[in-house]
């Protein structure tokens, strides 16, 4: 963290000369089990990752957000008073978004100073590990600061989700905005998000002398079109078939019914999240009775899932994960969105290497383009650093 920290100041103090005012970063997170229950009412249960998202902020002497980052070369400036969810495109529409659904959640953007933000991350891209809500929830916390907002962690969650839905137009839950801002080290955040009831679950990751491997399979995944958005159509056409008003209202013991009331392929998508709630559920309660190691079965029932019911796994996590399983972890699952990104492996610290190797020449001998994997510690959610 200190290298992009003081990059980032640099790269800020060399685009407008001079220091910025302050520091600001936040956390990609992996989703340890619960995907696409967030949208759906349900549970999850992600943790914060030591991957972050920096921003540096200076103020200004006008009304204009100006945007500049490491990767995309333009940048994108706007008065606030001009700022709307249509009004911003590309990588800006996440700051610029951010600032405009502050607006929504009470800032007077007639009245707030005009910024200058710098961004970097060393958060993966399109890896499942939501580079997206590091950004947004980088640029939340520096903004709520500066502008002297006093939002609540689980309101700036909202207001990540808000710029992510209206601005960017990517049709996601609130998982992920609230595992940057509201992670612990060590710890796990259970997410209710019909209430937005938090709990921190300690994962006991290093004492069970265990570690989480991300497999970045380097297959690349858009929120914003196709497959995401369809399934989830699917889900919300089953639960209004189903008569009720989110599949979070069903159990497993529902899942008969379901099967006699739905098609095929809406039945395995509300079969999917019905079940996935409830390993959310399983998974917590394991944890604080038994630790790590005996989670892993509800890992691998939850690639399961994701693979044959909602088909949103592709070839080479699937590979990941039977991979990662031969190699000797003991549960392994994609994780994120879906159509690519990265799987998870909790794997013993002396397999780590063998994981490694096992994963190098499995996708080698498939012809595949061989994935990044690295181990992710739980860290500490959004902040400012500096």
């Amino acid at each position: 963290m200190n290298d992009i920290r003081d990059d980032v100041a640099a790269a800020f103090e060399q685009w407008t000369g001079r220091a910025p005012d302050g520091i600001w970063s936040a956390p990609g997170r992996v989703n340890l089990i619960g995907e696409h229950t967030d949208y759906n009412e349900g549970f999850v249960l992600p943790f914060a990752i030591d991957r972050r998202t920096v921003v540096a902020l200076g103020m200004r002497d006008d009304a204009v957000i100006r945007v500049a980052s490491t990767f995309a070369d333009e940048v994108a400036e706007i008065p606030l008073a001009e700022l709307s969810a249509e009004a911003v495109s590309g990588w800006a529409a996440y700051p610029l978004g951010v600032a405009w659904a502050l607006g929504r959640h009470g800032a007077d953007l007639a009245a707030v100073p005009g910024v200058d933000l710098f961004i970097d991350s060393d958060v993966p891209v399109g890896a499942g590990l939501s580079s997206s809500a590091a950004i947004e929830s980088a640029v939340a916390v520096a903004l709520d600061e500066v502008w002297r907002l006093g939002l609540t962690r689980q309101q700036l969650a909202q207001v990540g989700r808000l710029a992510e839905n209206e601005a960017v137009g990517a049709p996601t839950g609130i998982m992920d905005q609230s595992a940057s801002l509201l992670g612990r080290a060590d710890a796990a955040v259970f997410l209710d998000c019909r209430t937005l009831d938090t709990e921190i679950v300690a994962l006991g990751l290093a004492d069970a002398g265990l570690a989480i491997a991300v497999i970045d399979t380097g297959v690349t995944h858009a929120h914003a079109t196709g497959g995401y958005r369809e399934r989830r159509a699917s889900c919300e056409a089953g639960a209004a078939a189903l008569g009720v008003a989110s599949l979070r209202d069903l159990g497993v013991d529902d899942l008969d019914r379901a099967r006699t009331e739905l098609d095929d392929i809406t039945y395995r998508r509300v079969k999917h999240i019905v079940t996935e709630n409830q390993r959310v559920l399983d998974t917590v309660a394991t944890l604080q009775a038994d630790g790590p190691t005996a989670i892993g079965e509800l890992l691998d029932a939850s690639h399961r899932s994701m693979r044959d019911d909602f088909e949103i796994s592709v070839p080479e996590l699937d590979l990941a994960v039977e991979t990662a399983l031969q190699a000797g972890a003991l549960g392994a699952r994609m994780t994120g969105g879906g159509f690519g990104g990265a799987a998870i492996a909790l794997v013993p610290l002396e397999a780590v290497s063998m994981l490694q190797v096992s994963i190098d020449g499995a996708f080698a001998e498939h012809g595949y383009g061989i994935p990044d994997v690295f181990l992710v510690r739980p860290a500490d959610g959004a902040g400012r650093d500096r």
